[in-house]
């Protein structure tokens, strides 16, 4: 059975009322600002701790807040940029990470993400330059390139692991990213990727990674994180934190693996990493 099928365009009867296509709508409306502007001499916010904002990052949330006022106007927002917006006591939130991999964009890499995700729900991970969309209805994973949707098959083939290693590391030393690159298990059987934006965790679901690490605390209600874990979530990925526990408010960092066998394998390299 095929798994394709074909959507044109998101202004459809169905489509509006799916929230799975306004997250797709809404990370292509910050898409197509992050690869307009992109290669421009940017204006730069300072965050503090050499983190900073840029006017694409700025104005990519206002397109993708747009196109969510329209399709959902009584839903709340929480932006990277803008902070939280809508009535304080809305059922239903979305989170927004209008351009994911913020330095990488500003030295001329295109390798950055939009990530757009309901609260346990639906949510839609665009790659501006590759003309790809990750998303999920909360059930099902597909990624749309060209108009046509395909379902997410996560795979281990290709032994890659791609490691973040952005500070802060708050289980250090029980535990630092960069130790499983020196670590003699992970070198046997995988090779690790460097790709400094949480497109590489979408990746995982569609099979160019074998899994994804990082530290960190609870990350489920990350503007970062959401929807590349809900869209690994519904492909069938194995998510836990670096403990081997669920995530969640007590969780503690991320390992997202194409299966059960790759994910037991990175935790028993984890649980040795630090440890002589």
């Amino acid at each position: 059975m095929s798994t394709e099928r074909t959507l044109h365009g998101v202004n459809t009867s169905k489509a509006s009322s799916d929230d799975a296509e306004v997250a797709v709508a809404a990370a292509w409306a910050g898409a197509d600002v992050v690869r307009g502007l992109y290669g421009r001499r940017l204006a730069r916010v300072d965050k503090g701790g050499g983190d900073f904002a840029t006017t694409a990052d700025v104005e990519a949330e206002k397109a993708i807040l747009g196109a969510l006022r329209a399709a959902r106007p009584g839903d709340a927002v929480l932006g990277e940029e803008g902070g939280r917006r809508g009535a304080a006591d809305a059922v239903r939130q979305w989170l927004v990470d209008p351009l994911c991999g913020t330095l990488n964009y500003a030295v001329g890499s295109m390798l950055v993400a939009v990530n757009v995700a309901l609260r346990d729900g639906a949510a839609a991970v665009a790659d501006p330059f590759g003309g790809e969309v990750f998303f999920t209805d909360g059930e099902s994973a597909w990624v749309r390139h060209g108009g046509a949707d395909t379902r997410l098959t996560p795979t281990a083939a290709t032994r890659l692991v791609d490691v973040n290693l952005d500070p802060p590391f708050p289980s250090a030393p029980g535990f630092r990213a960069v130790d499983l690159l020196a670590h003699a298990g992970f070198v046997e059987r995988f090779r690790p990727r460097v790709v400094s934006t949480t497109l590489a965790l979408a990746w995982v679901a569609a099979g160019k990674r074998a899994a994804y690490v990082t530290d960190g605390g609870d990350l489920t209600g990350s503007v970062h994180f959401a929807a590349g874990i809900a869209v690994c979530r519904a492909a069938g990925c194995v998510v836990t934190g670096i403990d081997g526990a669920p995530i969640g408010r007590t969780g503690h960092g991320l390992v997202v693996a194409a299966d059960a066998e790759t994910h037991g394998s990175l935790m028993s390299i984890i649980r040795g990493c630090g440890r002589t």
